[in-house]
């Protein structure tokens, strides 16, 4: 692999922004050059931003692919190689792919284990090089389930689990206090009738009461095992975050409220919240709004979590909120990476992985114009 050049682009380095080239050999960042310049054979960027390549840790586009619509289950080849084409569409270069563990067995919504035989197949088109972007897995633990033991059991060290989420859906607390929220929700998606919902939300109510505590106990213990990172999902009370604190998480996704922000940034844990909460002015939950944390200092990462193309224009929206565009496009780069402990990626620097993408700002979007991972170009 030869030496690419990206001149006369705008640098989104981890604290500023400056005018330069970016030198990439090997895969590799190996130097930053300030000035206009445009050497011969480098690639003339016009002005255009160049950061790193957008850090994914919590979508569930793959989902999506596999089950288009309710109880279509799309090949599994075709739905990974085209979920991984469009990460590279939208400039997520490494991405963190959620899978759910736990199932119900019975029940108007009962849903069934899937994870293990999807996370081998995403594993082999990943060993025979048939995937652009890198991947790595989130298991979302399901503590109202019947089978969380047996399915995380079947996972190991070697999978590649990079985050093990501990997720309470119980109904009437964290994401949906307001019942009547879950009740649009799941009756939207499953059309459940008012009799169905009701035994929905005591079927889960008695998963929670028997199973809780045995599979938040082993989820801790199986994220230990394989190496992951733990995260909390949806802390809304400061007992929540100080809960979450004694298991070791770091990383809390989408609190419902500023009391679990505040309580989480007082307990050195980052918080995430969604790109599309943020761009649409608030959670389709009605939870804490994304644009509130960021104005009181309480966002440090974000997630595309629906809409991948969400991410860029996030980060950007970000940037212009605090008037800093380098720390917006943190949230999305060198905040993700250092919360999961990727030191190689995530910022512009020599030495670090040539994850990057070139990005044309149209208005308050972002147009992309290249996107290299381990310096190969892949969109």
């Amino acid at each position: 692999m030869g030496e690419l050049i990206l001149a006369n682009a705008q640098l989104v380095l981890p604290n500023e922004v400056i005018l330069g080239a970016l030198r990439i050999t090997e895969g590799r960042i190996v130097g930053i050059d300030p000035g206009r310049a445009v050497p011969a054979g480098a690639v003339d960027c016009e002005g255009d931003m160049v950061m790193p390549g957008l850090i994914e840790l919590h979508t569930d586009n793959l989902e999506r692919h596999i089950q288009p619509r309710p109880k279509v289950d799309w090949p599994h080849d075709a739905a990974i190689i085209a979920h991984d084409g469009e990460m590279a569409s939208v400039g997520i270069t490494t991405v963190f792919d959620a899978m759910r563990v736990g199932s119900v067995l019975e029940g108007k919504t009962d849903y069934r284990a899937y994870a293990r035989q999807l996370a081998n197949e995403l594993l082999h088109l990943r060993a025979q090089g048939a995937l652009r972007v890198s991947h790595f897995l989130h298991l979302r633990a399901e503590i109202c389930s019947q089978t969380l033991v047996q399915e995380m059991a079947s996972f190991g060290p070697g999978d590649r689990i990079g985050i093990v989420s501990l997720m309470d859906h119980t109904p009437g607390q964290r994401q949906f206090r307001d019942i009547s929220r879950l009740k649009q929700y799941v009756q939207g998606k499953r059309g459940l009738s008012d009799a169905d919902f009701e035994a929905h939300v005591e079927q889960m109510k008695g998963l929670q009461a028997k199973h809780g505590a045995l599979h938040e106990r082993m989820a801790v213990e199986e994220a230990r095992r394989y190496g992951a990172v733990l995260t909390s999902h949806d802390d809304t009370l400061e007992a929540h975050v100080e809960t979450s604190a004694a298991h070791g998480v770091r990383l809390a996704e989408f609190p419902t409220t500023l009391e679990a922000a505040a309580a989480c940034r007082a307990r050195g844990i980052a918080v995430m919240m969604g790109a599309p909460n943020l761009i649409r002015g608030g959670s389709h939950s009605g939870n804490v709004a994304a644009q509130d944390l960021a104005e009181a200092d309480l966002l440090d990462i974000v997630s595309s979590d629906y809409v991948p193309a969400a991410l860029l224009s996030a980060a950007l929206m970000l940037g212009d909120l605090w008037g800093d565009v380098a720390r917006g496009m943190r949230s999305v780069t060198q905040a993700p990476a250092d919360a999961v402990g990727l030191a190689d990626r995530g910022r512009l620097e020599p030495g670090a992985r040539a994850d990057v993408i070139r990005v044309h700002r149209v208005a308050g979007a972002g147009a992309l114009r290249g996107v290299w991972v381990a310096g190969r170009r892949v969109g």
